[in-house]
């Protein structure tokens, strides 16, 4: 997936998890967060951030967030991001031949990103974006989630009932070690993980190539449940 125009800025402070103020080109411009987690361990002040320019004249506000710099690694903070670049990665045969593939579909009373056919069944997957990072481990969720866990329990559920399912965690980050559940953020989702991949849900990790520009999902990740 890709961007337009794209700036790099200077992080200054957020306000409130909506908006940053950012250093471009000599002024201070407030910046649209396409992120509305905490991510405090991302946004040091001084930070390197890259920004996409929007002239269109009905927004509030002249730049959206995209990207900052940690260390030497490039991370794509935009929550909309992973499902962007999940589309186009089963688009691109990532789990293999799939038929009917549909965004957002409805199974009882949970919303899964995706759903396919697949070798005749019919799947679900649900999609997770990851951008906390510890000495190259990456955990999920950066805060609690009970949207998440009730994913979880209804992809198990599915699994009972014959269908397929799947969660696909993407790392919105190249070069990490692992991936584990936050345990001591969200113990809740770290039991329903657990439980999901018992009752059959296959667990995927995936990174990602980012550039200022762009996302896109590169190789697997080794998941530590």
């Amino acid at each position: 997936m890709t961007y337009g125009e794209m700036v790099k800025g200077c992080f200054i402070k957020r306000p409130n998890r909506f908006i940053a103020h950012v250093q471009i080109n000599g002024a201070v411009e407030i910046c649209h967060v396409k992120n509305t987690g905490r991510c405090r361990e991302l946004l040091p002040e001084g930070a390197e951030v890259w920004c996409r320019r929007d002239d269109n004249p009905a927004r509030k506000t002249r730049y959206d967030l995209i990207a900052v710099q940690k260390g030497h690694r490039l991370i794509n903070m935009d929550s909309q991001a992973p499902n962007k670049a999940a589309g186009e990665w089963l688009q691109a045969g990532g789990l293999g031949a799939l038929e009917s593939l549909k965004a957002e579909d409805t199974h009882g009373d949970s919303r899964f990103d995706f759903s396919f056919i697949q070798d005749g069944r019919k799947c679900f997957l649900e999609v997770k974006g990851v951008t906390l990072e510890e000495d190259g481990v990456v955990r999920f969720p950066d805060a609690p989630t009970q949207r998440g866990t009730k994913h979880l329990k209804g992809l198990a559920k599915a699994v009972q009932e014959g269908y397929g399912a799947y969660v696909l965690f993407v790392i919105q980050m190249e070069n990490v070690r692992y991936l584990e559940p936050n345990e001591k953020t969200d113990p809740a989702f770290s039991i329903a993980l657990r439980e999901a991949e018992k009752a059959g849900v296959k667990i995927l990790a995936m990174d990602c190539r980012v550039e200022p520009g762009s996302m896109t999902i590169e190789k697997p990740v080794e998941i530590r449940l």
